[in-house]
């Protein structure tokens, strides 16, 4: 009974063990190439409406903290007991706005696991296979194609107009969209969207549409990576 409470306690007390630096740098620099591959892919493929290049700088540091704890943790079960009880206390409040945005943040945790695993020919694999999957897709997908705007509308006749209308009319147009200001007063209204344009030409018929309401506005398109 003793030598099984012997091994036990031996078991939970943290052991020294050597972290070759050599492997722990090879795997840095390879974290390091596929994030920033990660990081490109999701500003270019990313269906988001959010700011995706913004978004995308979070995936290295995301990525490299993660195989840095698993590299320090994964030869001690009490590192690893102790690192259960410290997340615990930690509130992540991240807004995520978008299912995409998750799922490219689980891409950056995996790739993090499996480096600080030593596993680096396997997530070199897998990471290869799920860029062709997503290259592929928007290769081949016509939703590759649209860019995100910024569609600003004012008027200074449309005081008393329907918010309603309007958001169809941009919805029937571009399809997503997120209405990101409005403000208005006795002699004029402004309006920002964010829009999803599939092609310039329904920035033509969204203007001749515009004509049909009983109101007059100046319309403005700005890209949002500028």
């Amino acid at each position: 009974m003793e030598d099984k409470w012997n091994l036990f306690q031996k078991f939970l007390v943290t052991e020294s063990v050597n972290i070759s630096v050599y492997d722990f740098l090879l795997n840095s620099l390879v974290i390091i190439i596929l994030s920033l591959i990660l990081e490109y892919t999701y500003s270019k493929c990313g269906r988001s409406l959010s700011n995706r290049k913004g978004f995308a700088a979070n995936f290295l540091m995301l990525a490299f903290t993660t195989m840095l704890i698993i590299t320090i943790v994964k030869s001690s079960l009490a590192l690893s007991l102790g690192l259960v009880g410290a997340l615990s206390i930690v509130r992540f409040r991240a807004a995520i706005k978008e299912p995409e945005e998750l799922a490219y943040l689980f891409i950056s945790i995996a790739l993090g696991l499996g480096l600080g695993a030593n596993q680096t020919l396997i997530v070199v694999v897998a990471f290869g296979i799920l860029m062709l999957i997503l290259w592929g897709r928007f290769l081949f997908s016509s939703k590759g194609k649209n860019q995100n705007l910024y569609l600003s509308l004012s008027s200074e006749t449309a005081v008393d107009f329907n918010l309603d209308h309007l958001n169809i009319l941009v919805e029937t147009h571009f399809g997503n969209y997120r209405l990101k200001r409005y403000d208005t007063n006795k002699n004029l209204v402004e309006l920002a969207y964010l829009v999803d344009l599939k092609s310039t030409a329904k920035i033509q018929e969204f203007q001749q549409a515009l004509k049909t309401f009983p109101w007059e506005f100046h319309l403005s398109i700005l890209d949002q990576e500028i």
